[in-house]
């Protein structure tokens, strides 16, 4: 039993990808840039049994998340090229952006649904959860 060790802050299990409810279990079965995989999901925390689609079409929301996450890093790499390259041509603009964009899309899939679930799924840590184990 974990009765000595204090769980992880909400904002550390959150960046980690762990369950919500216990704080411990993975809430996806490969890294990121398994490009095959990368959005694989197991149906239940493996730690605590929590179900994490809570109901069917529940992630769909996660695509305003990753839309915001989208604009925001377009906004600061133009921004970012405005101020240090002196307002390049506009090819420079798509081709930054749309490279930044793909590397980092796997990564903006999986905190937009980690997000979705932390945020909008109605769901808490539970201390006698992280303490099963």
């Amino acid at each position: 039993m974990n009765l000595g060790v204090k769980p992880p802050t909400a904002f550390s299990a959150l960046v980690q990808c762990k369950c919500p409810r216990c704080r411990q279990g993975r809430m996806f079965s490969t890294g990121p840039y398994n490009m095959k995989r990368f959005s694989d999901m197991p149906e239940v925390c493996a730690h605590c049994g929590f179900k994490f689609e809570i109901e069917p079409g529940f992630f769909w929301g996660a695509m305003y998340i990753s839309y915001a996450f989208s604009v925001a890093i377009a906004v600061n790499i133009s921004l970012i090229l405005w101020w240090y390259a002196g307002n390049p041509d506009l090819w420079v603009y798509a081709f930054a952006n749309g490279g930044v964009m793909l590397a980092l899309s796997p990564l903006m899939l999986r905190y937009s649904r980690v997000l979705m679930l932390y945020l909008f799924g109605s769901v808490s840590f539970d201390r006698k959860y992280f303490d099963k184990f």
